[in-house]
């Protein structure tokens, strides 16, 4: 089996890189099987079966663009089934451009899907939504969008993930951690991306040391599987389950820890639009984000018919990628199991809290100042970064 670890796919997958060309120092999935068959009876039904999510029987010709164009931050999987979601399991698939495409409800439009990584040559969202005027959002961290706010500026408008699914991970048969803290006092080297912007954070507050990190890691299972005293950066949505049921060489229990558990509450892959869309694309702003957070609730109730297309299409492209569905059902309880969506505080799926932004602009602009980076603005504030103001307070997913 290929197996691109996690950031690789960290890499595309909406990357909390130190560098705005980077495709990715953030991403993977998975732990658990079998996804907690509706997330909560308080949670809105939507959707029929699997199908995509209704319009409320309004339409967006003339409204929207169409197609209405998102750019993902990787391979379909998971972390993407919300977006997926509304188109349903009966899109079309554009195997050599990773393109999904299909009605968007009964709008009247068509939405096109498109994957990250290899297809736009690993390059951020963040750059593709400047690179390519066609397309009208696409998936950013807080952390990404504080690096370019000055040169690719973008606010989130929905987040599907409340708490960022990075992790660190080990062998729980050679080390029991409880902290990172824990890690840092121990042997241990510890595997990542090179660009993540949690390390720097990490090593800029003294939570690791310097000279135990190991910014090498490619992806591949082979160093964790054959060498002692290592940890290695991953996704709890995919690395706890695939390496104890399906990494060759492994297939045994691994423990971890979630990067956001120490401290930074980096919003993980948020819907984002270029500022000028808050006033020129309003009106369809209006009507569509309250459709991204109810094909959120639809798919997290019944996410199999969701995730066995999602599976299919990723045979389908026939890349280095590999899923499975028995992964991608993993990958969906994790969300919910490990609180990983929720409806916040709020008591409403997709909000950001200002406190959190503040708290990431805090962390990382002294680092990207420090460093001397043109692309970001010294003078960013949590009200460039996101806005709640399209999302409906009604629809929740009851956790």
């Amino acid at each position: 089996m290929v197996f691109v670890a996690l950031t690789l796919f960290a890499a595309a997958c909406g990357n909390d890189s130190d560098d705005g060309d980077d495709a990715g120092a953030d991403n993977t999935e998975a732990t658990e099987t079998g996804a907690d068959e509706g997330a909560d009876e308080g949670a809105d039904e939507g959707a029929d079966e699997g199908g995509g999510a209704e319009a409320v029987g309004n339409s967006l010709v003339g409204i929207c663009p169409d197609p209405l164009i998102v750019q993902t931050d990787w391979f379909p999987e998971p972390e993407h089934g919300f977006t997926y979601q509304l188109i349903g399991p009966d899109g079309t698939l554009d195997a050599d451009n990773g393109i999904y495409s299909g009605p968007l409800g009964d709008t009247g439009i068509t939405m096109e899907i498109r994957a990250g990584g290899p297809y736009v040559g690993f390059s951020p969202p963040s750059a593709q939504i400047y690179a390519d005027e066609n397309i009208f959002m696409g998936y950013a961290s807080t952390s990404e969008a504080i690096q370019n706010s000055a040169a690719l500026p973008l606010v989130g408008v929905m987040t599907f993930f409340d708490v960022g699914p990075q992790i660190l991970m080990w062998d729980p048969e050679q080390y029991s951690f409880e902290t990172f803290e824990d890690i840092r006092d121990s042997d241990a080297s510890v595997l990542y991306f090179e660009g993540g912007a949690y390390m720097d954070y990490f090593l800029g507050e003294g939570i690791l040391n310097e000279s135990q990190v190991d910014a090498s890691y490619d992806g591949s299972p082979t160093r964790f599987i054959t060498e002692e005293g290592i940890v290695q950066q991953g996704f709890a949505t995919n690395e706890p389950w695939r390496y104890e049921n399906e990494i060759e060489g492994w297939q045994k229990p691994v423990d971890f820890l979630l990067i956001n558990d120490a401290g930074f509450p980096n919003y993980q892959s948020a819907l984002s639009v270029k500022p000028e869309s808050l006033t020129e694309d309003r009106e369809c702003l209006e009507a569509l984000i309250p459709m991204f957070q109810q094909a959120s609730v639809d798919y997290l109730n019944d996410p199999e018919p969701m995730n066995i297309r999602l599976n299919e299409i990723v045979t389908d492209l026939n890349s280095f990628w590999t899923s499975s569905e028995e992964s991608h059902a993993a990958g969906t309880a994790a969300m919910l199991d490990l609180g990983l969506v929720t409806d916040g505080d709020n008591g409403y799926i997709g909000d950001f809290d200002t406190e959190r932004v503040q708290r990431m602009i805090d962390i990382m602009l002294p680092i990207y100042i420090e460093r001397g980076d043109d692309n970001v603005n010294p003078d960013v504030t949590p009200e460039d970064l996101f806005t709640n103001e399209f999302l409906d307070t009604s629809i929740s997913l009851g956790q």
